[in-house]
């Protein structure tokens, strides 16, 4: 068990936002309530093998119907904020065409019960779950998906903008291009490898349809969540340095750059993505008021090693692809197989800085957060996580140290509030400040959970 740190955390400014994340499909259950359409998640946990334990988030932990149970432990916390996400095909069925009132009427309930506790909303647009009829007629392979990402927006803004401070439009469109539509583990579990490169460019261009959408709306404070993790070589030798320069490139840059600087980082990677591209770029990059990072671990990269398959956190990386995942030896790491490198969320926060310079909006943690499975204790019922308490102060450290050393960073959502539903793995990983019995659904804070609460209030 790690010691605790006996130096007391740095202090962080008294308005630093203090929050805590989840994403709709990871937590709500309920997926036909109240006219609620099927998402590409839906389908994918119903194909056999996709799902490590053999699991679907049905139920996941109720959300939906203890939505008040849930955002009393944050009140209970203290947390300014609170980052959730929209489920799509709960508010268009379809992804397109009549709202569902009764779906928006739930979000419209979650916003007020959070503005009555003093909990600022902060929802995500789009975390993942594509309504499976878009994603039928290709999803994020076609551009009209990006359209109709921004009339849905649209919606939503229409309803909830009057009482919302803060907004993201997409959570890592890294992770649906890469592992959903270009490894194949995650839904909608195509393997098209390089050919799922127009996926990420009409995330992109998602995002800056529907920064327009928001903001005609009235929206205000308009940001995206972005992973990011600064990429290792693993070697000195040139093919080492070329094949994690390519990964920070597909991982990174791919998805930042036109963003932040209107340009995609490789004329010639351009030049692979479909629409007018130059056209495009001047949408995906409207300014924005912040950006959002959300950050676990940094990647070690070589060069591939043929016939030698690797993996990362229990995703299979193919031996033919143009580098190769290391692990990285030296850290301790988490139930996930994630190395706990608290440092490398300064390197990267001081590396977008110095890479964007001016053009880099003020900077929020979205996500940050991680994996172990300790339970409650049979006879007391505390679950003691001294681990994850250790990971959150140190990555605060980094944070603090990234902050001293000019980055401009206005606050910290740790991933999660709850534990969940943890896509390809199921209910195996547990990232909660709260436990969930999935068996009861009981809640049991955590001793992060009054860790976290303490670090607040310490701060204010």
């Amino acid at each position: 068990m790690p010691a605790p740190d006996p130096v007391p955390l740095p202090r962080f400014p008294a308005d630093f936002l203090w929050g805590v994340s989840t994403s709709a499909f990871q937590i709500e259950g309920s997926p036909a309530a109240d006219g609620r359409g099927p998402s590409s998640w839906d389908a994918f946990t119903r194909e056999p093998g996709r799902i490590r334990d053999g699991s679907h988030a049905d139920t996941a932990t109720d959300h939906y119907r203890r939505y008040r149970e849930d955002v009393a432990l944050m009140a209970g916390l203290g947390v300014d904020a609170y980052r959730f996400s929209v489920s799509w095909p709960r508010v268009l069925p379809d992804g397109h065409g009549p709202i569902n009132a009764r779906g928006l009427d739930f979000y419209d309930r979650l916003v007020d019960e959070l503005c009555t506790r003093g909990i600022a909303p902060v929802p995500t647009l789009f975390h993942w779950d594509t309504p499976l009829a878009l994603e039928e007629r290709g999803g994020w392979l076609e551009r009209d998906t990006a359209e109709r990402f921004a009339a849905y927006a649209s919606a939503v803004a229409e309803r909830l903008a009057d009482r919302v401070p803060m907004w993201i439009t997409i959570n890592e469109p890294a992770e649906v291009t890469l592992l959903g539509y270009g490894l194949g583990e995650h839904a909608p579990g195509r393997q098209l490898v390089f050919d799922a490169l127009p996926a990420a460019h009409h995330q992109l261009l998602a995002h800056g349809l529907g920064v327009q959408a928001l903001r005609a709306a009235g929206a205000r404070r308009i940001g995206v969540a972005a992973s990011h993790s600064p990429v290792w070589a693993a070697g000195d030798g040139h093919a080492d340095r070329a094949a994690a320069d390519l990964y920070d490139l597909l991982t990174n840059r791919l998805f930042a750059d036109p963003i932040l600087t209107g340009a995609y980082p490789d004329e010639g990677l351009a030049a692979m993505l479909p629409g007018p591209v130059a056209e495009d770029l001047r949408t995906i990059s409207a300014p924005l008021d912040w950006y959002g990072v959300n950050y676990y671990n940094p990647m070690l990269v070589g060069a591939p090693e043929p016939g030698t398959p690797t993996a990362f956190g229990g995703i299979g990386i193919p031996a033919d692809l143009p580098f190769g995942i290391r692990q990285i030896d030296g850290y301790e790491q988490t139930d996930f197989g994630w190395p706990v490198v608290p440092d490398g969320l300064r390197e990267l926060l001081v590396g977008l800085r110095e890479r964007y310079g001016d053009r880099l909006p003020p900077l929020y943690i979205t996500e940050n957060g991680c994996s172990y499975g300790d339970a409650p204790d049979p006879v007391t019922g505390r679950v003691a996580d001294a681990r994850r308490i250790a990971y959150h102060e140190g990555h605060l450290r980094a944070l603090h140290r990234a902050m001293e050393q000019g980055v401009d960073v206005r606050g910290y959502f740790i991933w999660s509030i709850l534990d969940n539903f943890e896509w390809a793995e199921g209910y195996r990983q547990r990232f909660g400040l709260v436990h969930v019995d999935y068996a009861t659904l009981e809640r049991t804070p955590k001793d992060s959970y009054a860790w976290y609460r303490d670090v607040i209030e310490s701060g204010r």
